[in-house]
């Protein structure tokens, strides 16, 4: 016959609390409920044991529980079902009610006093396992456990000595074996959070501090610290999540509602700012990365994903000192960082000056050897190079890379109204007409985008060397500067259309 009292001085929930419930059924017999419907939910929940569906098994223990609130049994089931669940607060009631039903119940107790040890009570935990021991002198758990007491305490007195005097290293080293022993001591796990802290392990704190909200009910404060934690360290999107979580606890939580509000304004512009890089909308992209330097001048991170936002996004909007400056910053926070490199040589491009974009295209490329925007960025800077040597249709016009549309139009419309042949009044007609032939050639490939595309990137579309002699028309498609007239400067019928 099995002996049940040793089943229950040894068995440990935590390793085969199914295996333990199920074997409870042999030990004991005769102890349900004359209650039929009771009987047929604790028939149902050990099947679902069984199965490991313990949520479902627990539904039917509350049911059992409610049938008959004289079976200690019932109890003692639910509480167990509650502590695999990780509810331990739910499972203390449960067991704490079998002890004033059956104060004899051995397995009971000790399972209340493995929670109460868990939870850091080690009072409570202490008078269990000596009541334990008063009836089975021979229960080698009980023995065990209570001989883990005193070392506890004072590791713990020790800890909390250590994390007082800021000797926070030493604090965490004796925290570890602590915590490991009682792990639903929320006291003990918010002191090691703010040991990780101030040794700069963050990820470790948050691991902590979660652990809090679990371990305390409506814990807003942990919240509150988590969103914090992650918004310093430049997870704005995870700080957003968090805080949100404050104020489902507390919509009036003055703290939480005043960082929801920065929070929440913040990952707007962050996101705003990353579709205008994406949509190449680089005005807006510096405006909005402006804003964010506004919304958290003081936070690195933050400041560091402005900043890169405005090294990306000047030279497109035609900020070429800006540029230069911003990129400098972010080199200065971040020296390793490609990205800024690569930006700022872009920044080059657009001031012509290749050879300088070339340089810190090797230069990233020496840190970045996979990269394809860096390859791409220095074939391009060494065809612009090259075609620099030859015509350049900014020079031409007078424009800066950056220019708009309107811009180039305007240097167009000017240099049209001195070059054309018809309105020169110098002698020498066969130069101003071949003037007039680069601007408008220049006008046509700055003002359409896929040719303007095409010379942006070290190609011109108007050379026949470029196009491998496919027909080509320095004009598109039939356009003459010079109207219907002949050759020689005469008959010509020149109007502007913009």
């Amino acid at each position: 016959m099995m002996d049940c009292r040793k089943l229950w001085s040894s068995t440990n929930w935590e390793k085969s609390f199914v295996l333990f419930l199920l074997s409870l059924d042999i030990c004991l017999i005769g102890v349900y409920s004359a209650n039929k419907d009771v009987e047929e939910h604790l028939a149902m929940g050990k099947k679902l044991l069984a199965a490991g569906q313990l949520a479902e098994a627990l539904s039917h223990y509350h049911a059992a529980v409610d049938g008959d609130r004289k079976n200690y049994l019932t109890y003692f089931r639910r509480a167990t079902v509650y502590l695999a669940l990780g509810k331990s607060k739910s499972a203390l009631p449960d067991l704490d009610k079998v002890m004033e039903l059956k104060p004899d119940f051995t397995a009971a107790r000790l399972q209340r006093g493995n929670v109460l040890l868990k939870q850091g009570k080690l009072q409570e935990a202490r008078q269990d396992y000596e009541t334990v021991l008063k009836k089975d002198p021979s229960n080698e758990e009980a023995q065990q456990q209570l001989q883990l007491l005193s070392p506890i305490h004072s590791d713990i007195l020790t800890a909390k000595d250590f994390y007082a005097n800021k000797q926070y290293d030493a604090a965490i080293d004796i925290l570890g074996r602590v915590v490991d022993i009682c792990p639903w001591d929320a006291e003990l796990r918010e002191i090691r959070s703010d040991c990780y802290l101030a040794v700069g392990d963050n990820f470790k704190a948050i691991s902590d501090i979660r652990s809090t909200t679990k371990l305390i009910s409506d814990n807003t404060n942990a919240y509150l610290k988590l969103s914090q934690i992650h918004y310093t360290m430049g997870d704005a999107e995870d700080s957003l999540v968090q805080i949100r979580e404050c104020l489902k606890l507390d919509q009036e939580h003055k703290e939480c509602k005043k960082h929801y509000t920065k929070v929440k304004k913040l990952v707007k512009q962050l996101n705003s700012a990353q579709e205008f890089k994406n949509e190449k909308k680089y005005q807006e992209c510096v405006d909005k990365a402006k804003q964010i330097l506004k919304t958290e001048p003081n936070e690195p991170e933050y400041l560091l994903k402005a900043y890169s936002y405005l090294c990306h996004c000047d030279h497109g909007a035609g900020h070429i000192k800006e540029g230069f400056k911003d990129c400098d910053t972010v080199l200065t926070m971040d020296p390793e960082n490609v990205d800024a490199v690569i930006d700022k040589a872009e920044t080059h491009i657009s001031n012509e000056e290749f050879d300088e974009a070339i340089r810190l295209f090797q230069d990233a490329q020496n840190k970045d050897q996979e990269s394809r925007r860096i390859r791409d960025g220095m074939n391009r800077a060494q065809k612009l190079k090259k075609q620099s040597q030859r015509r350049d249709y900014y020079k031409i016009l007078n424009v800066k890379r950056t220019a708009s549309k309107k811009q180039i139009l305007k240097a167009y419309k000017k240099l049209a109204m001195k070059w054309h042949p018809d309105k020169y009044e110098g002698d020498d007609k066969e130069m101003a007409q071949k003037k007039f032939i680069d601007i408008a050639s220049a006008k046509e490939v700055l003002t359409d985008p896929d040719k303007r595309n095409k010379f942006d990137n070290g190609e011109d579309p108007l050379d026949p060397e470029s196009q491998q002699g496919q027909g080509f028309n320095p004009f598109g498609q039939g356009f003459n500067p010079f109207g219907s007239g002949g050759g020689g400067g005469q008959g010509f019928n020149f109007k502007f259309h913009f």
